[in-house]
């Protein structure tokens, strides 16, 4: 497991892109980057159970919940899942909810906040469609990296300088 430090990433790549500062560090991983998997969803996180499910290596699960505050994207047992299915982090333009057990996951989470409430399961969300959010068009295929300093956005693949 690589460890990334973004600042870094971004004085060795300055064609970056960087996502505003909004984000909090949950996960059990404190970095973590890779290919980007995109889900357009708002308050259903129907495609996000569907998806950690898969094989996640080397991938990291980029969540548009379109900012809600008032229902969670991610649990606990979701978490679990994504980890143990290989995925690299989950960063969710929403809210995660049982993050004392997601912070001992060794998985990288990142989202806005925190809300008890689960989200209704209606099968409404897309795939793999670009999205934008923190001021940053985030397109399936990029890589996405991430660490307590903020998520970057590269066209390829980055390696941490020597």
């Amino acid at each position: 497991m690589t460890n990334y430090v973004t600042p870094d990433l971004c004085d060795e790549y300055p064609e970056v892109e960087v996502l505003e500062p909004m984000f909090n560090n949950y996960g059990g991983r404190e970095s973590f980057g890779g290919e980007v998997v995109t889900i357009k969803c708002h308050e259903d996180n129907s495609l996000v159970k569907e998806n950690v499910d898969k094989p996640g290596q080397g991938k990291v699960m980029v969540v548009d919940g379109g900012g809600s505050l008032r229902n969670a994207m991610l649990g606990d047992m979701l978490a679990e899942k994504a980890a143990k299915n290989g995925w690299e982090g989950i960063i969710i333009n929403g809210c995660i909810r049982d993050v004392d057990v997601i912070m001992e996951t060794n998985l990288g989470v990142q989202a806005l906040a925190t809300n008890p409430r689960k989200t209704e399961k209606k099968g409404i969300g897309e795939m793999n469609i670009p999205v934008k959010f923190a001021g940053v068009h985030i397109k399936p295929g990029q890589f996405i990296y991430a660490d307590n300093n903020g998520i970057i956005v590269s066209d390829k693949k980055l390696e941490m300088p020597a």
